[in-house]
């Protein structure tokens, strides 16, 4: 027990406090001190007395320095295997990465040569189908359809809304509790609703980062990547509509998307901005799967 001060008395060194006062259990039990003055004296009087020491209280001590001992060695036994394992996780990724910019550059390659194939192709089309006026009223239907479905390139004026995630440090929290950098990212949701909106503004083709449109295409998300098709997009996303740009940008402003597009500029500082360009191109879609036919009669 510690004697209360009386008043007046200076204020002892123990009143301030050791600077090592949080580690003082530590260095008694590895000092072979003991915590309290009554386990001294009883000590003391039993030495004085001849009585041999409870074990008890020596496999007490021993104890705890032998638990103290583990989980020391259970950390640093644990530390080094995260360090051995940070080297071989790294190696990994970076083996994924490559294996991915491999993969994405022969898909390139192999949709470059489809392009070549199908200009090849529409060139012998086109001159087998011009000797006859049944061919080359097959050939403008032929086309529309084509138009219709994304297979052929389509070039024009066009209406071009850029999308893109809010500057770095900036965007505030969203009311659903996510925080700045997750509420300030444009999500495929997002690319859904502005695509459509130009659908309905009355766009003739669409294109998102040079990735053509067909009504089938699907936008979605895997984790935190934006995918056409299946293709991964990057920052910042493009989205550009062909059409009269000014009849497009009139039937868009005020709609739903713009709405929607604005209101997350405002709140999040999603980037948003629109602008007109002309000779605007957009290649043809992928593969078009030929799901619906009937046989014609031939004349």
């Amino acid at each position: 027990m510690i004697a209360p001060r009386e008043d007046g008395d200076p204020p002892d060194d123990e009143g301030r406090g050791r600077p090592d006062a949080s580690m003082s259990l530590l260095a008694d039990l590895f000092a072979g001190k003991l915590l309290d003055h009554g386990y001294a004296e009883a000590a003391a009087r039993r030495a004085a007395s001849g009585d041999p020491a409870p074990p008890g209280g020596r496999l007490r001590g021993g104890g705890v320095l032998l638990v103290l001992v583990l989980a020391g060695t259970l950390i640093a036994v644990a530390g080094a295997e995260v360090r051995r394992s940070e080297p071989v996780a790294a190696e990994q990724r970076s083996r994924l990465v490559g294996e991915i910019h491999a993969r994405t550059a022969e898909t390139d390659g192999l949709q470059h040569r489809l392009d070549r194939l199908r200009a090849e192709t529409e060139r012998r089309r086109a001159a087998a189908l011009a000797s006859s006026e049944a061919g080359r009223r097959a050939r403008r239907n032929l086309a529309l359809a084509g138009a219709a479905a994304a297979a052929v390139p389509a070039t024009g004026d066009a209406l071009v809304v850029t999308l893109d995630d809010a500057a770095p440090g900036g965007g505030r929290d969203a009311p659903d509790g996510r925080p700045a950098d997750a509420a300030a990212r444009v999500y495929d949701q997002d690319l859904q609703v502005l695509v459509n909106g130009l659908w309905a503004a009355g766009a003739e083709a669409i294109g998102v980062n040079g990735q053509r449109l067909t009504p089938a295409t699907a936008i979605r998300a895997a984790g935190e990547a934006i995918l056409v098709d299946y293709r991964p997009l990057g920052r910042p996303y493009e989205v550009t509509a062909l059409g009269d740009p000014g009849r497009l940008r009139d039937a868009f402003t005020g709609s739903a998307a713009d709405r929607r597009l604005r209101a997350l500029h405002d709140r999040f500082e999603i980037r948003y901005a629109v602008r007109r360009s002309s000779g605007a191109r957009l290649p043809a879609a992928g593969a078009v799967s030929l799901r619906y036919a009937r046989e014609g009669t031939r004349r």
